[in-house]
């Protein structure tokens, strides 16, 4: 075996070992993560770097154009699909209030500033709110004292 040959190995190897790493990452993201947005980060973000390094090692690993096509529209379709799944998945699940609004920075999709009173997040839409006479009348006094 040439130098050469052991040197695209190594670099192989590691960029596969990486990658399995982030797809470990991104996995265990999904498990510990508290609510939709997080765990669609955790499984978007370093799961996407990890298939695309497993693909470019495997690119160096197999040497051969073929192969090596094969792995760039695979590359290609994940780095397609994977952003434009996870953000219609986020946003269904906004609209469903499966998602803590209290944990959010800035709330885009929100007509007003003002935060829900009668709804938390994280529960599902058809489900009654905790206090829903509290938070109605809480609800209705901010209306009228603008």
């Amino acid at each position: 075996m040439n130098d050469v040959q052991s040197v695209t190995d190594v670099v192989a190897v590691v960029l596969l070992l990486l990658g399995a790493f982030l797809c470990l990452t991104a996995g265990l993201g999904l498990v510990r993560f508290p609510d939709v947005l997080t765990r669609m980060h955790a499984g978007t973000k370093p799961q996407v770097l990890g298939v695309l390094l497993i693909m470019v090692g495997a690119a160096f690993r197999l040497q051969g154009w073929s192969a090596t096509w094969m792995l760039l529209l695979v590359a290609v379709f994940q780095m397609l699909t994977a952003p434009v799944s996870a953000h219609m998945i986020s946003r269904v699940a906004y609209r469903r209030r499966h998602v803590r609004r209290d944990r959010l920075f800035v709330d885009e999709l929100r007509p007003e500033s003002r935060p829900d009173q009668v709804y938390r997040g994280d529960e599902p839409a058809d489900a009654p709110p905790e206090a829903p006479g509290r938070a109605l009348v809480q609800s209705k006094r901010e209306d009228e004292a603008r």
